[in-house]
This record gives C-alpha cells, structure tokens and sequence, in this order.
C-alpha cells in the first residue's frame, strides 16, 4: 500500500469546487510534486493532507489510517510555508528544538538532535543567530530543519522557494534533492514553477480548476503530455492544430492547418479522421539557411517574424507560407558573438518525424 492514499476528494467554497474528485497515490520516500497554476486547487489539497482544512466529499489515509477528524497536530505530517514562519525573536537552535520541546522531548537529547538536524541542511555553526540575520536560502532551510526534527512521516512544502532569486534558488533546489535522499522522508511540494517540478521531482501532478490532468515522471510529462493543457503549461510548445489523414504501421500523416501534411509517430493507434493538435517542442525543430534533405525529416520555408534571445539560447518564431508560426530553438554555443538569423530573414525549419507527439483531445 502507497503511504497517502488521496481517494474522491473533493472540496467546495460555495459554489465554486477547489478541489474536484481527486484520487492519488504517493508511495513512502517519494518526491512528489502538484504542479500548477494559481488558483488550481494544488494548495488546497496540500492543506487538507495536512490537516488545516477538511474535504467535503473523499478520504485521506496516510500510511493505513483515515485522517478524517485527526487535527493536524496528531498527523505524523509536517509543513514548511513560503513565509517560513520563523520565530524572530528565537534563534536558529530553538527555532529549531520547538517542535522537541513541544513533544516533551528530554532536554538532555534536544541539544544533539539539533546540532544533527542543522547538519542535515548545512546549517552548523549558524545555531546562535537569529532569522534577521540569516539569508532567504537559509531561513528556508532552517524552516526545513524545524520540520524534519520529529522525522516526519510526510514533509509538505508550500511554495518554499517562490521568494529566492534565481540563482539562490537552483542552489536550494539543489539541496533540497540531496536532503530528501539523505533522510528518506517522503516529501509532497507544491509549485506552479515548471521548470522546479521537472528538477526535483520523482513524480508530477499536474493540475487544472480542480482536477487532476496527468501524473507522471517529469521526463514523460514533459515529452508525452496527454492533453494540450499539459502541453502547454509545461514548458514552450508548438501547438499545430490538424486531422489525421492516413496511418501506416508506426507512422500517420495529418493534415496540419495552415502549414500542410506532415508525418508523425503514431504511438496511440490512433486513426484517420481524427482532429486534434501536434504538440512539437521548440528543442525538436531544426532552423537554417538549408537543411539537407531526409525522407525522415518534415520541411518547410519560411520567414523569420521575430526572435527572443534568452543568454544561452535564441527562439525564433517563423511564419511558413501558409502564415502559421513555428517556434525553433538554438543554443548560443558557438565561440564569439553568436551569429543572429535577423526578422526578414528567408529560412527554413524542419522536425523528425517521430518528434512531435499527436493530441486527440
């Protein structure tokens, strides 16, 4: 058995449903991640994991037994909030040791439990300063300290690095991968951050108004999105509308709209007649003066209409003859100024047959 069982949740505000009909399943030592946008329903579920709030409808069992009526704090669950929640008149060592001394530890061990659990996060020799004192980086991890003390069945992490720049917060991230190896707590995380749902997680739910669209590892959410919701939150898509025309064995052709037949990986046996969209990553679509010729490899010409330049990659957006437009990318990687196609520029822009992905929704 999984170690949370969320079965048929569902909760109502009035008339509008937060959470509707939610059913997941998140085994023991699992980074777990609810991914989406605001508004989505993901902080409300977390809440009723972890106790704040109740569902109207479902069940929650962690590890064999319902939570329904146990208040928070007689869940063997912890949560670390995007504030922190530090206290700021305590230092860092007991802001630690609360939890301990809540739970009527024995004064003689706290001392140790705390100088291991600030070991754990990197933190020793920092037990005497106070949260003033301290970076966002490592309040967090100071908040991650305070939640871990008790070795919590589950940890549940709100947002917690939404308040970091950048740069700090792919260190954290980095940190936090290694810390949840090390102590084998299954961790629940909410985030509308894509790009942090595919770096730190086992495993990714992806929500919208409410429910549940995919769940899976973020490898295959990211390049088997199962709807053009996912396709589209995760990441930068091209979403070309189309009907299939005719299948053979692995491969299908669709009529794109505004672009014309290409060939694509057929993966769903699915058949002719059927609308939907190409989902096509700006990664899978080559860009160029003149691409050579491979039966394997869909081409068209077209017009540069704009470029985007990211520091270590460029995204054209091209206008083909039809006057649909292809995003392409391409890494900054030569040596120098890296040599720009302009807006005007005549190019063409090609895919593999087998680098889109067929959405029949």
């Amino acid at each position: 058995m999984a170690l949370l069982e969320i079965r048929n949740v569902t909760r109502r505000f009035g008339d509008f449903t937060a959470v509707d009909n939610v059913s997941l399943s998140i085994e023991a030592g699992e980074f777990f991640t609810l991914l989406g946008p605001s508004g989505c329903g993901k902080t409300t579920l977390l809440r009723m994991i972890a106790g704040f709030d109740a569902p109207d409808a479902g069940s929650i069992v962690l590890d064999g037994k319902a939570m329904t009526g146990i208040p928070p704090e007689a869940r063997n669950i912890h949560t670390v909030f995007q504030s922190y929640a530090l206290f700021p008149h305590m230092t860092v060592a007991q802001n630690v040791a609360f939890p301990l001394k809540m739970a009527n530890v024995d004064p003689g061990q706290i001392g140790k439990r705390v100088e291991e659990a600030l070991e754990d996060v990197r933190l020793t020799g920092m037990d005497k300063r106070y949260p003033n004192e301290l970076s966002g980086g490592q309040k967090q991890r100071v908040a991650v300290a305070r939640a871990l003390i008790n070795r919590p069945k589950l940890l549940l992490l709100d947002e917690p690095l939404a308040a970091l720049d950048a740069k700090l917060k792919e260190s954290v991230q980095l940190e936090l991968i290694g810390l949840q190896k090390e102590v084998g707590i299954t961790f629940v995380y909410v985030t509308h951050d894509q790009s942090e749902a595919l770096a730190l997680s086992h495993r990714i739910a992806v929500m919208n108004h409410g429910r549940v669209e995919q769940v899976d590892e973020p490898s295959k959410i990211y390049g088997f999105p199962r709807n053009r919701f996912v396709a589209d939150f995760i990441g930068q898509c091209n979403l070309l509308d189309g009907e299939i025309r005719a299948c053979a064995g692995e491969r299908m052709t669709i009529a794109l709209a505004g672009i014309g037949d290409v060939v694509a990986l057929n993966i769903e046996s699915d058949a002719p007649g059927l609308k939907g969209a190409l989902a096509l990553r700006p990664e899978k679509v080559a860009i160029g003066r003149d691409l050579p010729k491979d039966a394997d490899v869909n081409r068209f010409t077209g017009k540069v209409h704009d470029f985007l330049y990211l520091g270590d990659v460029t995204i054209y957006i091209v206008e083909l003859a039809g006057g649909m437009r292809i995003e392409a990318l391409l890494p900054n990687s030569s040596a120098g100024r890296t040599k720009f196609f302009e807006a005007g520029d005549e190019v063409q822009v090609g895919w593999r047959y087998d680098a889109g992905h067929f959405l029949n929704d």
